[in-house]
């Protein structure tokens, strides 16, 4: 089980002897594949369809069955959320292991099924969850980037509807999950997708049955994590290159030197974003992130019944202040029996983040509660 502590990234560490020390580093063969994967996504489509023919005669006996989806604007605890989903016995996920070969997942798992067992470190966060390459994953991303090639192309709504219909990833997006519980032996499917804000009607489209986990904070705390963030992977990929491309091809663009906002229906709002975070006008530029992404899950929440009913907002503050009774109730919604043994489990490695001098000004926090107050209030901050 993974460390499950939650801290902020603290004081500079002593910087790594060797490049290959780096949290950055990003082994060439690695580097190689994943390049393999972003540049032919025709082919690796090809190859997820052969495999899903030669293991036609034992999915068909599985089903989907209420998926689970962990999607909030990063640094809200949705890597918390989706590790404790995931220690449930019942449930498959994606692994750290599993990029960049997430096409495959049946003939890659029994790939590396020998693999010898790796000693846990700190992901490149340093925020103390610690991983191996059994830790669950963010890697669904990539899947949907192959289909929709323009879902992270900020001048373009990314917005997917209840009316959107995409055949063939639908086909492809059933199967995949399907052989990924082949896999694992397991009868439910879970994934941390923050970009899914923007296609929650479409899920609960796909599948009636999901259950959504939308994990919130207080604006001015969730800025300052995303600042601290922004600042650690932008010097970590200037000195790394191959770190920001392991970004790019996993479908990870929350931080770092290729940031980029999610278009949720504003094309204004995505201006004033940008604008800002090119004027190094941290703040406000994330103030407005954060009002436009809270904004639009409190309208979809308001005027969407089918997502309403499938989803389960989760405080921040209020997981890491009674982490036990927060995780029984997602679990509970998720309708994972046995929740109050594995709430109990982790309960003890989460607290409130010790927090260092954030450096806003009095200015900055003025600038956050002009941007997000009438927003923040939705939510009770």
């Amino acid at each position: 089980m993974q460390a499950t502590a939650m801290r902020e990234q603290g004081p500079s560490r002593a910087a790594p002897a060797t490049a290959q020390e780096s949290p950055f580093f990003v082994p060439p063969i690695l580097d190689t594949l994943g390049g393999l994967v972003g540049r032919f996504p025709a082919f690796w489509i090809w190859m997820a369809g052969l495999e899903s023919r030669r293991l036609a005669d034992r999915t068909q006996q599985l089903s989907v069955r209420m998926p689970i989806y962990v999607c909030g604007l990063a640094r809200s605890g949705s890597t918390l959320l989706h590790e404790v989903i995931s220690s449930h016995p019942s449930v498959a996920t994606h692994r750290v292991k599993d990029f960049p070969l997430v096409f495959t997942p049946y003939w890659w798992r029994h790939a590396t099924a020998n693999q010898r067992a790796q000693t846990p470190r700190e992901r490149v966060h340093r925020d103390g969850v610690m991983i191996t390459g059994d830790s669950p994953d963010a890697l669904e991303e990539m899947l949907w980037m192959a289909f929709f090639p323009r879902c992270h192309d900020p001048s373009t709504c990314s917005l997917l509807q209840a009316t959107d219909r995409r055949p063939e990833f639908e086909s492809f997006y059933d199967l995949h999950i399907r052989k990924l519980l082949l896999a694992e032996g397991k009868t439910r499917y879970a994934a941390k997708a923050n970009y899914h804000i923007a296609r929650l009607p479409y899920l609960a489209h796909l599948w009636p049955d999901a259950r959504f986990i939308i994990p919130v904070r207080d604006p001015a705390t969730h800025i300052a994590s995303l600042m601290r963030q922004n600042r650690w992977f932008s010097v970590g990929q200037r000195k790394h290159p191959r770190a920001l491309a392991y970004m790019r091809r996993s479908g990870h663009f929350e931080f770092g030197l290729d940031r980029r906002p999610m278009h949720l229906g504003d094309p204004e709002k995505v201006c004033r974003v940008v604008r800002a975070w090119k004027a190094g006008d941290e703040v406000r530029g994330l103030a407005i992130y954060w009002d436009m992404v809270h904004g639009y899950l409190a309208r979809l929440l308001a005027e969407n019944s089918a997502v309403r009913d499938a989803a389960l907002v989760v405080r921040f503050e209020s997981l890491c202040a009674a982490p036990a009774q927060v995780l029984q109730d997602v679990l509970r919604h998720c309708a994972l029996q046995g929740g109050e043994q594995i709430a109990e489990g982790h309960a003890p490695r989460i607290r409130t983040p010790s927090y260092y001098d954030s450096g806003f000004t009095p200015n900055d926090l003025a600038v956050i509660r002009e941007e997000t107050a009438t927003t923040a209030s939705h939510w009770g901050y």
